[in-house]
């Protein structure tokens, strides 16, 4: 009988963290962080000049102009917050979508399901593996442009760390449609393309305002809705975002639980079809 143990969870985990870093997915992701942080940390100087304001030094040049500290800080972290969230985002799918389909391998495959473990936690555990890869690199990076700022200015924003949940929890969503897509096709390019697809049209499905005035036909406007409802909105959890990192009320949360369902119910479809398929 095939027994659900934290032991194999954990060898499961395991297994994809090796293969993470013998695959250089991790050590890549984590350098990158990590010369974010040495840029802040070296190349860019931080005065703060009768404790209100400050002037920025890049690469030995200087602005030449006083800026207030709060609004430097600010401006700092809504632009690390906005870089991470899309940029990072690509960077964090593009390395998973090599991850998920290697399990899925021919030959492969069918020496991890002979092993004693049902289907579905070998591609939840796949699926946790590659997620806490990503979410270590991201608290990393998050964390450390955030004590790197508040040491140089003296200034702490709290609320700058809101883009470590909402970034997390896109990825997620991303991460289902990988193992979907990973499941039905085994092809790391397929997955590429399909989750960066969505991630491009979601802010042009987001001008649904927009749409409604410009399209002329009635079935032409339900047909849009029903894709902004039904799609993940990455640009919307975006504005909420940095909402969240610039201290500033959030307008609606729809869009951030609407999109956290589509990725339950697309990781459950692959866990269904991973449990059918044939091997």
């Amino acid at each position: 009988m095939r027994r659900l143990t934290p032991r194999v969870t954990v060898t499961l985990i395991g297994d994809t963290f090796r293969e993470a870093v013998v695959c250089w997915v991790f050590w890549g992701l984590f350098g990158l962080s990590t010369a974010l942080i040495l840029f802040l940390l070296f190349l860019m100087r931080i005065d703060v000049v009768e404790g209100a304001r400050a002037t920025i030094s890049l690469f030995g040049q200087s602005t030449g102009k006083a800026i207030e500290v709060a609004k430097l800080v600010r401006g700092a972290h809504s632009t690390v917050a906005a870089f991470l969230y899309m940029m990072g985002m690509f960077l964090a799918v593009f390395a998973s979508a090599t991850l998920m389909p290697a399990a899925l391998e021919r030959g492969r495959v069918e020496v991890l399901l002979s092993k004693p473990v049902r289907r579905r936690h070998l591609l939840l555990a796949r699926y946790g593996a590659n997620w806490l890869v990503v979410a270590l690199n991201t608290c990393y990076l998050i964390v450390g442009v955030w004590l790197i700022i508040g040491w140089k200015t003296g200034v702490w924003y709290p609320s700058f760390l809101w883009a470590i949940p909402t970034t997390l929890l896109m990825f997620a969503v991303l991460l289902a449609v990988v193992a979907l897509v990973a499941v039905l096709s085994e092809s790391a390019a397929l997955v590429t393309m399909i989750t960066f697809a969505l991630m491009v049209v979601s802010p042009i499905l987001a001008q649904h305002r927009l749409m409604m005035k410009l399209l002329s036909s009635e079935w032409s406007r339900l047909l849009w809705k029903g894709f902004y409802q039904a799609l993940p909105k990455f640009y919307d959890v975006g504005r909420i975002n940095m909402d969240l990192v610039m201290g500033r009320a959030v307008a609606s949360w729809a869009p951030l639980w609407t999109s956290a369902a589509f990725g339950a119910v697309v990781l459950a479809a692959a866990l269904w079809w991973f449990q059918r398929k044939d091997f």
